[in-house]
Formats: structure tokens, C-alpha cells, sequence
């Protein structure tokens, strides 16, 4: 019956070798219509069905996850359907595997800058692919912002965009006074089994002068600051506590025998240096812990 085969079938392939196709149910399909999808992988004759199935809330198959997808020639997919109340159509499609891709972003994106020439060298690799093995195959778009500055209230001065054909490019609007950050993305150049189509942007890399240090930077110095305080801290406390609960405790002096002037004299000069003698070993201590 018409209108209850499977619409708006679409593959992509990415990360290299994952594949996700997806479709949408019928618009004449019943409720209980169930599909299934099958495929011939490159370079086999056997037909298989898919082991992952993507499912909407109502159960139904709406589309298939596969691993380790060889990006070679073309691939042939089957879906067909099932109810009990009437007869669902088949849908077939023959797809290129390498113009469904999606390419991974270039890799090791590095920049160096110099102040006197107010230039910028980038170089980066080519993005990870499972079939190219040539760097030449690749055109890439490259996008370099100024970046804001919170604290003047400035938005992005300017944005340069370049398509070039190798893997480096100069930038020749560098001022060592700002921030600037680059990002990257590839498609096929025109001569190889590589999709037309752009791939991932890179993770943005920023570089110039002014950089923002952030919350954690900061954490990374006051905490070793507050921790080496807190232990002298503690450790003077701890010392004076001990010296006050240690300190010498005269003996009990002979009732029948009262201490003349010269015994109580020398006695509070030794009692003196005894304490003199304390504190210098405190301080050597306190020096120690510290």
C-alpha cells in the first residue's frame, strides 16, 4: 500500500568507522507496523540485518547503529516492514559510502607567533580516515577570531576566513596586545574518494599575549600558600601548649630549713639560665618545623 514504506532514509558515517542510518515511519503506516533493515557491506554477497536498532516511544525501528564500517565502493540497504492489518512496502537505496563521511577534525593543530614580524605560523595534520592515505586530498577551511576582551567590554574585532589546499598557513594580522583563537575543518580537494561535504570544526586553539587565568590557576597557589601557613600555625600552637604544661615544678622545700639569701639568690640564677636555655631550643625547634 502506498505512503507505508519507510521516508527520509539517511546515513552518515563518522568517528572514522561508526555508522548511524535513520528513516522515518510511514505516513500511511498503522501503529503496530514494525520495519526492518538489512545491508550488503562492501565487497560481500551476503545480506545481513542490522544488530542495533534505533527505536522511537512506540517500539518502533527507526533506524541502526553500525561498528567498524569498511569506507569502501558502495553499500546496498533493504527496509521492509511488517503489520497484521496491511501490506507495507519496501524501500531500497544504494549509497557511496565515501560521500556520506563525515570527517574527523585535522589533527595537532599548533601555532607560533612572533611579536617583531606581527605573523603567526599554524600547521596542522590531516583529519583520521580509514581509506586516504594521501595528505593532498584535503582542502581545509581555517577561521581565526579576535577574541573578546571582558574587561575593555569589547566584542570580536575581526574574523578571517581562508580555503587553502595545504596544511599550514601564515597569519599576517597578528598585534601581541590581543587574544586569538583558530579553528579548523576539511573536505575533499576535488581528486579523491573523500566526501564533498565539511567535516567537524578542531577544538578552538587560542594564542597571543593576554590570557586569562582562570579560577582553578589561582586555587593552584593559594592552596599550597594556605596549607604551609596553617601547618606553622599549628605547629607554634603545639609548642607553646607543651611548654607551658612542662614547665619545671619546684620541689617541695624543707619546713625545718629555711633558704638563706645566698641559696635563694643562686637558685633564681640557675632557675634563669634554665629558662634561657628553654626558649633557644623552642625557637630552634619552631625554625625546624617550619
Amino acid at each position: 500500500m502506498n505512503g507505508t514504506a519507510i521516508e527520509n532514509f539517511v546515513c552518515v558515517i563518522f568517528n572514522v568507522s561508526f555508522m548511524n542510518c535513520t528513516w522515518h515511519v510511514g505516513r500511511n503506516a498503522t501503529e503496530d507496523t514494525q520495519y526492518f533493515l538489512y545491508w550488503r557491506p562492501p565487497k560481500k554477497e551476503d545480506v545481513t540485518e542490522c544488530q542495533n536498532y534505533i527505536k522511537d516511544n512506540c517500539g518502533r525501528h527507526t533506524g541502526c547503529q553500525f561498528q567498524n564500517v569498511a569506507i569502501e565502493n558502495s553499500a546496498y540497504f533493504l527496509v521492509n516492514g511488517s503489520s497484521s492489518e496491511k501490506s507495507i512496502q519496501s524501500y531500497e537505496k544504494k549509497i557511496i559510502l565515501f560521500q556520506i563521511e563525515k570527517l574527523t577534525p585535522p589533527l595537532n593543530v599548533t601555532v607560533n607567533c612572533t611579536e617583531a614580524s606581527h605573523r603567526c605560523s599554524i600547521w596542522w595534520q590531516p583529519p583520521r580516515t580509514s581509506h586516504v592515505k594521501i595528505m593532498n586530498c584535503f582542502k581545509y577551511e581555517i577561521v581565526i577570531e579576535n577574541k573578546a576582551d571582558a574587561e575593555k567590554n569589547t566584542k570580536i574585532a575581526s574574523e578571517t576566513k581562508a580555503i587553502i589546499e595545504k596544511n599550514s598557513y601564515l597569519y599576517e594580522s597578528f598585534s601581541s596586545g590581543k587574544r586569538y583563537s583558530v579553528k579548523i575543518r576539511a573536505a575533499d580537494a576535488g581528486f579523491c574518494l573523500v566526501s564533498r561535504n565539511w567535516g567537524e570544526w578542531s577544538t578552538p586553539v587560542e594564542f597571543g599575549t593576554q590570557q586569562v587565568t582562570s579560577t582553578s590557576s589561582y586555587m593552584l597557589y593559594l592552596i599550597p600558600g594556605l596549607t604551609a601557613g596553617l601547618t606553622l600555625f599549628l605547629c607554634m600552637t603545639v609548642r607553646a601548649y607543651l611548654k607551658n604544661t612542662s614547665a619545671t615544678v619546684p620541689q617541695p622545700r624543707d619546713p625545718f630549713r629555711e633558704p638563706s639569701p645566698v641559696d635563694f639568690q643562686t637558685e633564681y640564677m640557675n632557675l634563669l639560665k634554665k629558662q634561657g636555655t628553654e626558649e633557644i631550643i623552642d625557637i630552634e625547634e619552631v625554625m625546624e618545623c617550619k
